[in-house]
């Protein structure tokens, strides 16, 4: 891959047992619920993560565009998945598929089953990136949602707008996840993101526009700078980037 991004020196991850601080022993990691194969609880993955850090505590919605948020959960499984050698970055865009072996994670094994098996000639599958995260984003936050409520770590409240419009507010749960989240976040960011799987958690920000509410005003001009670069170098984030930009770009021209 090109940048210091996810999947670099990650394929030799053992399966089941993703690396790192994400799904690899995060944070409160005695929350309830094993892993959906039987195995140890390793604590929220990147995409939970993600989703706790854009939550809104007081109004139980995104900080940023829902929408938006989505590619960039089912981005941040995609790197996971990366980082357990499951998938790379392929030629023009592309993710190619190098093992549909599970790895006994609700949320990274509906990401993985989402994605093409191996070809019958035993090459990879492969996906377009932008198109898979435009595909997979609603079921991926789906399931990040139902994996944070089985943790405690929020609750799922179903409201109508105006009496007709149903949407969802996720409150804080028994399990503050969330606090650590946004510790592990302000954490990442006073090292420099020096940990390469904080990198492209920051690229991930910035790819959803989330950066804008977690570094405001021109005291946060030079965070975004800097997540705006890693952003640039990280294959995922770039794809994340690019289907939040042809959303923008179809809401503009509607």
């Amino acid at each position: 891959m090109t940048g210091r991004g996810a999947g670099s020196g990650r394929g030799g991850s053992r399966a089941g047992a993703p690396k790192g601080p994400y799904g690899g022993g995060g944070p409160a990691g005695g929350a309830s619920g094993g892993a959906a194969g039987g195995g140890p609880d390793r604590g929220p993955t990147l995409p939970e993560e993600l989703l706790l850090l854009a939550l809104d505590p007081e109004r139980g919605k995104p900080l940023c565009e829902p929408s938006h948020l989505r590619y960039g959960l089912a981005g941040a499984a995609l790197a996971e998945l990366a980082w357990a050698g499951r998938v790379g970055e392929g030629r023009g865009g592309r993710i190619t598929v190098h093992s549909p072996l599970p790895l006994g994670d609700p949320v990274l094994d509906g990401a993985l089953a989402a994605l093409p098996g191996p070809a019958k000639d035993g090459r990879g599958g492969e996906a377009k990136a932008r198109r898979w995260l435009r595909g997979a984003a609603r079921g991926i936050d789906e399931l990040c949602r139902q994996r944070l409520e089985q943790r405690g770590a929020v609750r799922r409240e179903s409201r109508r707008a105006l009496g007709i419009f149903r949407y969802e507010r996720l409150t804080a749960g028994p399990v503050d996840l969330a606090g650590a989240a946004r510790a592990r976040f302000k954490g990442a960011l006073a090292s420099g993101f020096a940990d390469p799987h904080d990198r492209t958690y920051a690229a991930l920000v910035s790819a959803v526009r989330l950066d804008r509410k977690l570094a405001p005003g021109s005291d946060g001009r030079s965070v975004r700078r800097e997540l705006k670069r890693l952003a640039r170098e990280d294959w995922i984030a770039r794809a994340v980037h690019s289907a939040v930009q042809h959303d923008e770009a179809a809401a503009a021209g509607a």
